[in-house]
């Protein structure tokens, strides 16, 4: 069956991609890399006259990066582009921040990774006399409390002491802000009820309470959430995801509470199958051996497997792929290309949706 396939091959596009990218940063890239659940973050945390302002129908998510390779694994962000009402472009940027503690130095990496946006929009905008908003977001979920770093970045600057003076002193320095949506501060309530896909709720859920030993006691009580989600068109594909999440990252206790959840949603035999078989397509597919050798060795050996698993989506998505393509996707040994390819390749329609410079 041709969807059974295309759903076969996505999900093992997806376990490939746990070894290249940590389960944090797949899990949160899956979940809010789509506009609709972006649109539901963002206008959670944004201002309430912009949220008014954006034309959400004109989300859209745009390739690339500007993450410090060395911070890979503990973040990932996305660029979505969208439209205000009056039709002046807007970029909204989410960084998910995935660090065990809390970053003072974020205001001055926020700063870098916008100047980088806008630098990257001025290249291919040159006709251009005026830069587009873009407006910065920190979504955050470590499990040491609260996020305590300062949010602008003239608070990083040693000013001298004194109120007049340090109000002179404060008019010369950089003035950058960023927002921050800390779900460690978030009530389980307050999280819930937030408006969004089911998949974008669960998933704030889960990241909120996924590091502080808590996550398993409260699991069953978000059968009636798991029960939404299934029911969504994509349900069973996302029901997947979260537990595969869950596998990678939690503990006995939230293998056995996932166990229950699932239960009380599909027959047992159903429920085995996806608590149980994971580790067996890890092992079919070579990850865990990597893993047990190290990052490094591990994303050796997932290499080969992304490549084929690129062209193999490419071909059951009908796109045709000539033999410099193909040698090019073959001969790929940067992991972020690659993974910028296989972002595109999810919803590609043709080759040049997917290769850097193409038409050139």
């Amino acid at each position: 069956m041709p969807g059974t396939r295309s759903t076969l091959l996505a999900r093992r596009m997806l376990w490939a991609r746990l070894a290249m990218s940590g389960p944090h940063d797949l899990f949160a890239r899956y979940t809010f890399g789509h506009p609709e659940r972006a649109a539901a973050e963002l206008r959670a945390v944004l201002p309430a006259h912009v949220v008014s302002e954006v034309d959400w129908s004109s989300l859209r998510r745009e390739p690339g990066s500007v993450v410090d390779p060395e911070l890979r694994e503990t973040e990932s962000d996305l660029l979505f582009t969208a439209s205000l009402r009056s039709g002046q472009p807007l970029l909204l940027y989410l960084l998910l921040e995935h660090q065990s503690s809390v970053d003072r130095w974020m205001a001055l990496r926020m700063l870098r990774y916008v100047v980088r946006q806008l630098e990257r929009w001025r290249q291919e905008h040159p006709e251009s006399t005026r830069l587009p908003l873009i407006v910065p977001l920190v979504m955050y979920h470590g499990p040491d409390g609260a996020w305590t770093a300062p949010r602008r970045v003239e608070d990083l600057f040693e000013l001298p002491e004194g109120e007049a003076e340090r109000g002179r002193w404060r008019a010369l320095v950089p003035r950058f802000e960023y927002l921050l949506d800390d779900l460690t501060a978030e009530r389980e309530e307050a999280l819930s009820a937030r408006s969004g896909p089911p998949l974008a709720r669960l998933a704030w859920l889960v990241l909120r309470y996924g590091r502080t030993g808590e996550l398993a006691r409260r699991l069953p009580d978000w059968v009636a959430l798991f029960a939404q989600l299934q029911a969504t068109a994509e349900g069973g594909e996302h029901l997947v995801v979260i537990i595969r999440y869950l596998q990678w990252t939690e503990g006995k206790a939230v293998h056995a509470a996932a166990r229950q959840v699932l239960h009380s949603l599909v027959d047992e035999q159903r429920a085995e199958e996806l608590m149980g078989t994971w580790a067996e397509e890890m092992i079919e597919e070579g990850v865990q051996k990597g893993l047990e050798k190290g990052l490094a060795k591990g994303r050796e050996e997932v290499l080969p497997r992304v490549r084929g698993h690129i062209l193999q989506l490419l071909t059951a998505r009908g796109v045709p792929v000539d033999e410099a393509a193909r040698q090019r996707i073959l001969n790929c040994t940067d992991l972020d290309t690659l993974d910028r390819w296989f972002d595109r390749a999810l919803s590609a329609t043709t080759l040049s949706d997917v290769l850097d410079d193409l038409a050139q």
